[in-house]
């Protein structure tokens, strides 16, 4: 890594922009390619001087909410909001993603609940930890999660898939109301000195920008009985949870259950098709 590498990937990325995507005119005369600092200083909100001073290497060290306001102006996608989020904590000293866990989430799954999830089948069922890392689930769970892309994190991480990945919106009738209640919760988290889920707010701040900032001030929407499901191959579900938060674990059981008859015979389905084509 070059000694100014973010200082390079921000230049980069601000002369990659054309002026007429960000509602700009472009104009014959530019001397520069894509974006003045100034413009995209104004748009981003933030002074010119600042700017330069990140592209010049002068400072290394931006808040999470300065680099979100500069993704979205630059429309950054998922993994280059990532790659800026790397660059960041290792110009400062820290890890890519997990900087100074007091207490981390529990990760380890005690043999007892994985024989829980065992008598579960097929019912789709999850093992959380506090940030929403998913540690354990049924196959019931992948017939259900999968193909919405859940489960394609490294770890999966539902917070990360509801903010960041564009199939979550397609899949959740009420995505806007999922994502209030979930940047809510782990601002309430955060809040209370729980360093991981600080670390995962700055995350989000960066990698989804205004779709997780936005929704920081706004207060808990009250918790829906039935959530809806856009599934592309059980189609339209409807479905209640039951959530069993375990004793000296730091983690929930979640457990989705139908809410009519439709969404059980469209499971039905789901989990006898996925049998199927196993066997």
């Amino acid at each position: 890594m070059s000694d100014n590498e973010l200082g390079s990937y921000l230049r980069t990325l601000r002369e990659a922009v054309r002026p007429a995507d960000v509602g700009l005119p472009g104009g014959a005369r530019r001397r520069t390619p894509g974006l003045r600092r100034a413009e995209l200083a104004t748009l981003a909100g933030v002074s010119v001087e600042y700017l330069t001073r990140l592209e010049q290497g002068r400072d290394r060290n931006p808040s999470p909410q300065v680099l979100g306001a500069l993704a979205d102006v630059l429309r950054l996608p998922p993994a280059e909001r990532l790659h800026l989020h790397h660059l960041v904590k290792v110009n400062s000293g820290g890890s890519a993603l997990c900087p100074g866990m007091d207490s981390p989430p529990a990760r380890a799954v005690r043999p007892t609940v994985r024989a829980v999830l065992a008598r579960l089948e097929p019912a789709p069922a999850v093992l959380l930890n506090r940030l929403y890392d998913v540690l354990a689930h049924t196959t019931g769970y992948d017939r259900l999660a999968g193909p919405l892309g859940v489960l394609d994190g490294d770890p999966p991480n539902l917070a990360r898939h509801l903010f960041t990945d564009a199939r979550a919106r397609a899949a959740y009738p009420e995505w806007e109301r999922l994502a209030a209640e979930q940047a809510v919760e782990l601002k309430r988290a955060a809040a209370l000195a729980d360093e991981p889920a600080r670390a995962l707010v700055n995350e989000l701040t960066v990698t989804a920008g205004a779709a997780f900032t936005d929704r920081l001030s706004l207060a808990a929407p009250p918790r829906a009985e039935v959530h809806h499901v856009t599934h592309p191959e059980a189609g339209e579900l409807r479905l209640t949870t039951e959530t069993l938060e375990l004793a000296d674990a730091d983690q929930r059981l979640v457990v989705y259950l139908p809410a009519d008859t439709a969404t059980a015979e469209a499971l039905g389905a789901l989990t006898d098709h996925a049998g199927a084509l196993a066997g």
